[in-house]
């Protein structure tokens, strides 16, 4: 598919910059370019794009008034551009898809684009899903009730039924039934799991990979290669210098948020 994309920046350079970098992707179309975040506004309303590499520090409307601009329309994605690490975590407050340091990296910037196209094969997933169960609601409604009962695989709502509410451990010849709902944090070590609660570790025989189909994916998500946490159960962020930031603990523990994995971020920040 081809990303139509609007650059918004105030310095001609900038822009000419990341156009030229963009040029090695066959994929990205784009379509207009801004030099403030009102003609930002205009163009995005007008052209519909799927992709905004946007500034934040602009003369008047800066990047965040343009994302709250545009609330009354449906968005495209966000990429900000930016000289300056302070703003990270407003930009994953704002959705952002991904937060890049000016000038800009290439190897960086294929990273981001890997994450955007992701998000629009998401997008589209769910689109066509929500299609079918118009058609299901208007055609067959008696399908379409099973259907929400059951949840949709693949881009509509998962049904909580399926994963575990109890996890049996057996640990130092004892074992544990621990409850979901306490796991903070999920830490693996080769075949081994180390499961831990608020106030006790215990150890798992089993592959992440396995356990990750046993718990909810929208309160259990990988941060790292191999770190997993209870998005329940985090208080804080804290933004790091280099882009990446640190999830807050309920127990006051802190864990990393990896390069690769900081789209989970934006997904339950508020």
């Amino acid at each position: 598919m081809t990303i139509r994309t609007i650059l918004v920046d105030d310095e001609p350079l900038a822009i000419q910059g990341l156009e030229l970098r963009l040029q090695a992707f066959d994929d990205i179309a784009i379509i207009d370019k801004c030099i403030n975040g009102r003609e930002a506004i205009r163009a995005i309303k007008t052209h519909k794009p799927d992709l905004v590499f946007l500034d934040i520090q602009m003369p008047g409307f800066d990047g965040f008034s343009v994302v709250q601009g545009l609330m009354e329309v449906e968005p495209p994605l966000f990429v900000f551009v930016t000289a300056y690490s302070d703003h990270a975590l407003r930009a994953f407050e704002a959705q952002a898809v991904d937060y890049l340091m000016k000038p800009v990296d290439e190897a960086r910037l294929a990273d981001t684009l890997d994450r955007v196209r992701l998000r629009l094969n998401e997008k589209q997933s769910v689109g066509e899903a929500e299609k079918l169960k118009e058609a299901l609601a208007e055609h067959a409604p008696d399908a379409a009730a099973d259907l929400a009962g059951e949840g949709m695989a693949g881009g509509g709502e998962v049904s909580s039924n399926r994963f575990e509410k109890l996890i049996n451990i057996k640990d130092q010849g004892q074992i544990f039934r621990v409850d979901v709902d306490t796991i903070e944090l999920i830490e693996a070590a080769g075949d081994y799991m180390v499961i831990k609660t608020g106030d006790n570790s215990l150890v798992l025989r089993e592959t992440m990979k396995d356990l990750e189909k046993r718990l909810d994916p929208r309160r259990f998500q990988r941060v790292h290669r191999s770190t997993i946490v209870n998005l329940d159960l985090v208080k804080q962020v804290k933004p790091h210098t280099n882009g990446e930031c640190f999830l807050v603990l309920n127990s006051g523990g802190t864990v990393k948020v990896s390069r690769s994995y900081r789209d989970v971020v934006a997904r339950f920040v508020h």
